[in-house]
């Protein structure tokens, strides 16, 4: 029996309506299959702690985190409440640096039942690798002076180690897919980084001669994502560039509320985090009809992690199977809950055993 320890961490606005029903969702896939287990411990770490506390999580919360096996984050920010660069630094993005979530990948597809925005988006089924720890969401930098004379100074950082690293990723995970690498760059603008970037990457693709490699400029790529998005397997992209793609793959799919993601610990020192893309959604709390897709989406993510890719892919397909009969919550043209939804993938999860 496999059992993981999973830290759930539901955040702000619709986290706390799809994190519980992921769960129940994983709960059915554990009792259903038997062999693995999951034993969640809820955290309350968000913008109304950080409201009662003065932090987004205690001083003690990164060593209250650090011994579980993953972590499964619901939404993080509400800037009616808290500013976003301190909800984000405070919370999300301190558990990645802290834990050396060092890539990020979030797929994306044609999705059934789901009506792309695209006239003609094809069978695309892509998948972007993002480094995750430094690029243009570096720290280094400041302000000085004021008033007109004031200047900011943002710093990009890339290390061969971790270029090299999420580049590494993106090819292995090629290896087990269609065989093709596109790097997202911009060396005829970035004069800098960016030609490094694509040098690291002619030096890592010489490793794997059976992999297909191109390089695509940003501004194109993310053209080629509206215009032409079956052309693509594997992106590999720098932290900026990777955080627009994936945006714009969540949009091409037809709702950024059905998108997942997962941050991956390489070393094994610390646990990764799984978490949607869809962020808190303000405008629809408590309304009962935020799309647990996303949500449920990284739950499969998650079991793909551990090996458990057979499950990852029963629960995908009967996802598939609600939304391409017409289960869908409003914001993909639907007019069912939250609670609707959930309750059907579980029913028809319990149909498949």
């Amino acid at each position: 029996m496999k059992n993981l320890k999973i830290a759930s961490i539901p955040g702000d606005g619709i986290g706390r309506e799809v994190v519980p029903a992921a769960i129940e969702v994983l709960q059915t896939v554990s009792d259903l299959h038997g062999g693995l287990s999951f034993e969640f411990t809820e955290f309350p770490y968000s913008c109304e702690y950080y409201l009662e506390h003065g932090v987004m999580m205690p001083e003690d919360g990164l060593e209250r985190l650090q011994d579980f096996d993953s972590i499964f984050l619901g939404a993080v920010g509400n800037a009616k409440l808290v500013p976003d660069h301190i909800s984000l630094w405070g919370l999300l993005i301190k558990l990645r640096r802290e834990f050396e979530q060092v890539i990020n990948v979030r797929p994306a597809k044609i999705f059934k039942g789901v009506r792309s925005p695209l006239v003609n988006p094809k069978d695309f089924d892509l998948i972007v690798v993002r480094e995750n720890s430094e690029g243009e969401y570096s720290s280094v930098g400041g302000r000085i002076y004021q008033g007109e004379d004031e200047i900011a100074i943002q710093n990009a950082i890339f290390s061969r180690r971790g270029t090299e690293r999420a580049m590494r990723y993106a090819f292995e995970l090629a290896t087990k897919r269609k065989q093709h690498v596109t790097s997202a760059t911009k060396s005829n603008g970035i004069f800098h980084s960016m030609p490094f970037w694509d040098e690291v990457f002619q030096d890592v693709s010489k490793d794997y001669p059976e992999i297909g490699t191109d390089s695509q400029h940003i501004d194109a790529l993310a053209a080629f994502f509206v215009t032409n998005p079956s052309r693509f397997d594997v992106i590999v992209a720098s932290n900026l560039f990777g955080d627009v793609l994936t945006d714009i793959g969540a949009a091409v799919m037809g709702s950024i509320g059905i998108a997942p993601a997962a941050n991956i610990n390489v070393n094994g020192k610390y646990p990764s985090m799984f978490e949607p893309v869809h962020g808190s959604a303000p405008d629809i709390i408590g309304k009962g009809i935020a799309n647990p897709i996303g949500q449920i989406w990284t739950a499969k993510m998650m079991l793909d992690h551990y090996g458990e890719e057979e499950l990852g892919t029963v629960l995908l397909d009967v996802v598939e199977s609600v939304t391409n009969d017409g289960m869908l919550t409003p914001d993909i043209g639907g007019k069912h809950t939250t609670s609707e939804v959930t309750n059907e993938i579980i029913t028809r999860l319990k149909a498949r055993a």
